[in-house]
């Protein structure tokens, strides 16, 4: 094998950044690039050089490159802003061995596209669309307040701002750059439903950005939301601190789905939508009244919950198998309903206020504790405690049989 490396030069518009990146391809005896990009070498210049064009599948590309390598050549790969940034380093990495690489980076399309808008990018979320499916950007979107997604021809603007109104994204200012640094060059700004409703190029960076955050730099991660963050029917609310520690015994996994049966507010479910936007939740509420405003509360925290009017078991029949399950009401029967369709894995967790209801559901899932709040209430000029009525959860795979 030759000891001759490979070169990887990042452009911008053409240009390469510093002397010895110039000097890897003035030197090369193979350049390959896309067209766009050998479009910027002096073809009087090429003497001898090979020149091998990057288009379609990279498969015949490394290849090519393979052989040159092995035949001695300096081979030089041109390549978009910082190629080690969601770029062509880690392929040529995995086939070659990152000590036979010499990297030439400019800079990313992802800085120029927050140069353009003046903001600095050290805590954005950066996602890449290129051959990947898009709930990863749309998680990311949902949960950040600065997020870069890097486009492509089968992911491109207008069908990732689509996602987002499916999924119920929250309100985000948008700017697409395009060509950045090259003839052409394009930054939009707009909002999720412009992004929806346009047409962009989808070789893009389309950046996000919280306008309610004042600070987008400093993302922060809540559960347990105050009842006062739910509209809900004479305290018909899971209890924030209960919320709080069902969620941890829930152990929500990234996808999958989630019954919330008995939903009530839909507390419970927006915060699983919340914390897990890619997992798809179910609000399973008989009152009709409760059940449209199970939406509403959904609505207000720009995530997606799928209301099902109904009462358990009946209302649970056409869902999909649960992996997780919450039952704040409907009793013993809803909660073997539940156990029954749970997926091989799976979690339930259960509140009871009945001391006995709670003694059932414990021979069902093997895990019982009582949570019991006290909060502080002004008196006079001080502070006294006032006691909530205690609430037990319960909470394990499910079994039939009693605990052993």
């Amino acid at each position: 094998m030759s000891a001759a490396r490979i070169t990887v030069v990042g452009t911008h518009g053409g240009q390469y950044f510093g002397a010895s990146a110039a000097d890897a391809v003035r030197c090369a005896s193979v350049i390959v690039g896309s067209p766009r990009h050998l479009r910027f070498i002096d073809p009087t210049a090429a003497g001898g050089r090979t020149f091998v064009e990057m288009a379609g599948g990279l498969g015949h590309v490394l290849d090519t490159i393979e052989v040159a390598h092995h035949d001695g050549r300096h081979v030089c790969v041109l390549s978009s802003g910082d190629p080690g940034f969601f770029g062509i380093v880690r392929l040529l990495g995995e086939r070659f061995g990152r000590d036979a690489l010499d990297v030439h980076p400019a800079p990313s399309s992802v800085s120029l596209a927050f140069a353009r808008i003046g903001l600095t990018w050290d805590d954005a979320v950066v996602v890449s669309a290129h051959g990947r499916p898009s709930d990863t950007a749309i998680e990311a979107i949902q949960l950040h307040a600065k997020v870069a997604v890097l486009t492509a021809p089968l992911q491109p603007p207008q069908s990732l701002g689509a996602a987002l109104i499916h999924a119920g994204a929250p309100a985000r200012r948008v700017t697409v750059a395009t060509k950045l640094g090259e003839s052409g060059e394009s930054v939009i700004q707009t909002d999720i439903e412009g992004l929806a409703s346009g047409e962009f190029d989808p070789m893009s960076v389309v950046v996000f950005i919280d306008p309610m955050s004042q600070r987008a730099e400093v993302p922060s991660l809540a559960w347990g939301l105050p009842e006062s963050s739910f509209d809900h029917r004479n305290g018909m609310i899971t209890k924030s601190e209960v919320r709080a520690v069902a969620l941890g015994k829930l152990d929500l996994p990234a996808t999958g789905v989630l019954w919330d049966v008995g939903a009530g507010s839909g507390s419970v479910a927006i915060e699983c939508a919340r914390l897990r936007p890619r997992l798809r939740v179910f609000a399973i509420e008989r009152n009709e009244v409760d059940a449209a405003r199970i939406g509403e509360n959904a609505r207000k925290h720009g995530v997606s919950v799928e209301v099902v009017v109904g009462s358990a078991p009946q209302g649970l029949a056409t869902l999909p198998d649960p992996s997780r399950v919450f039952i704040g009401g409907g009793g013993i029967e809803a909660l073997d309903a539940s156990i029954a369709r749970l997926t091989s894995g799976g979690v339930v967790v259960a509140t009871h206020v009945i001391v006995d209801r709670a003694a059932e559901s414990w021979k069902r899932l093997g895990n019982l504790v009582q949570i019991g709040v006290s909060r502080g209430r002004a008196i006079v000029d001080g502070v006294r405690l006032e006691a909530e009525n205690p609430v037990f959860i319960t909470w394990g795979p499910g079994t039939t049989a009693d605990p052993v």
